[in-house]
């Protein structure tokens, strides 16, 4: 029986699931598992060359016949600490942005808050030189407080809707097997309670508190409240200009 492919986000955030498939060798020999930007793994959802990816739910869109198998994702209820706009203008006044290119789903985001949260429209530029830039995972960390001003999208996002956010889901671009989504669910739940064995194993930071990061930032439950938020951004990204 061929591998099913499996494309990872390479984020700190992403460890526990990853953990959860490495400690489950039997699981293991079943997939063929690649780490990857959000962007990448979307793209391979897309061209068929990954068969199960953690996507960006705005690559969703793109995915014909996408389906979503697990009860896990990538969320916050609340302030995310890793994806954000930093500024050297308060929000009302910028004029342009610069968006990140290793994720649809937080340069979407941005976009939604800007347009019906702050109703503002700046210019999107692709220099170094904007007003404004999106920056996502393990490069912002250490980054808050080293800036004019700073906005976490999940918090915004949570300030505009009263909802959570669910930056990515596992989602399939063809059907898989009942067991194999039962399994595959076990998996990651067993990694989700192995965080702080896997806290553990990651370097030592001064400036960012992996702990706060991994047990209380990030939350892993793809709840019905997650859900409800992930629709509603996808009708917003589909009327963006």
């Amino acid at each position: 029986m061929s591998k099913i492919r499996i494309s990872a986000v390479s984020y700190t955030n992403t460890k526990p699931f990853v953990y959860g498939l490495l400690k489950h060798p039997e699981f293991l020999e079943k997939i063929d598992l690649s780490l990857d930007i959000p962007a990448e793994c979307a793209q391979k959802l897309i061209d068929d060359k990954a068969d199960i990816g953690l996507v960006p739910v705005a690559a969703l869109l793109k995915i014909p016949d996408y389906h979503i198998i697990s009860d896990y994702c990538i969320g916050a209820v609340g302030p995310v600490n890793s994806v954000f706009i930093f500024s050297s203008k308060p929000i009302e006044d910028i004029q342009t942005i610069r968006l990140d290119k290793q994720s649809r789903t937080s340069n979407n985001l941005a976009r939604v808050l800007l347009k019906n949260y702050w109703k503002k429209h700046p210019a999107i530029v692709e220099t170094a030189e904007a007003d404004a830039f999106v920056e996502i995972g393990d490069r912002t960390f250490g980054k808050k407080g080293s800036y004019a001003y700073e906005y976490d999208l999940a918090e915004e996002w949570m300030k505009f809707t009263g909802l959570p956010f669910a930056f990515a889901v596992w989602a399939s671009n063809k059907p898989v097997s009942n067991s194999f989504v039962t399994e595959f669910n076990e998996v990651l739940k067993f990694g989700l309670n192995h965080r702080k064995e896997v806290i553990a194993e990651l370097p030592k930071r001064n400036d960012f508190d992996l702990d706060d990061y991994l047990m209380s930032r990030i939350d892993y439950d793809l709840t019905a409240e997650k859900r409800e938020a992930l629709n509603r951004f996808l009708t917003m990204v589909k009327e963006l200009d």
